[in-house]
């Protein structure tokens, strides 16, 4: 006998996927997550591809896991993907000390983010 199987955490139509350790601050991955809130998913991804942003690289790798994750566990149609959620949060913060002049030192801190991507199949309206 075994457990129960977890509800699932999004909608039937939506596929999710989640970048836990992304190498910055989270203020600086939200400019990037607000540039593809409510976009089609291949807009979405031509943006990121082409994105100045450093942060934009693994934001591109969190979208192009979640629609892999709507086409292949969910069978849904990715030609119809919305990005509905792009959430941003804190993740562990790394302390480093930095040596300075007359004996001092300074602490580093070196921050890590969350990124929360939700895809939605879309119906033509």
């Amino acid at each position: 006998m075994s457990k129960p199987a977890s509800p699932r955490k999004v909608g039937d139509k939506e596929a999710l996927s989640v970048g836990t350790q992304i190498r910055g601050s989270a203020q600086k991955l939200n400019l990037v997550a607000g540039l593809i809130r409510g976009r089609k998913a291949g807009d979405a991804l031509n943006i990121l591809t082409f994105s100045k942003k450093a942060m934009a690289v693994d934001a591109r790798k969190v979208l192009a896991s979640a629609i892999a994750n709507a086409e292949n566990n969910h069978n849904l149609d990715v030609d119809a993907l919305v990005v509905a959620e792009a959430s941003v949060g804190k993740s562990i913060t790394m302390k480093r000390f930095a040596t300075r002049g007359r004996g001092k030192s300074t602490r580093i801190l070196k921050p890590f983010s969350r990124l929360r991507i939700v895809v939605r199949e879309q119906e033509e309206a």
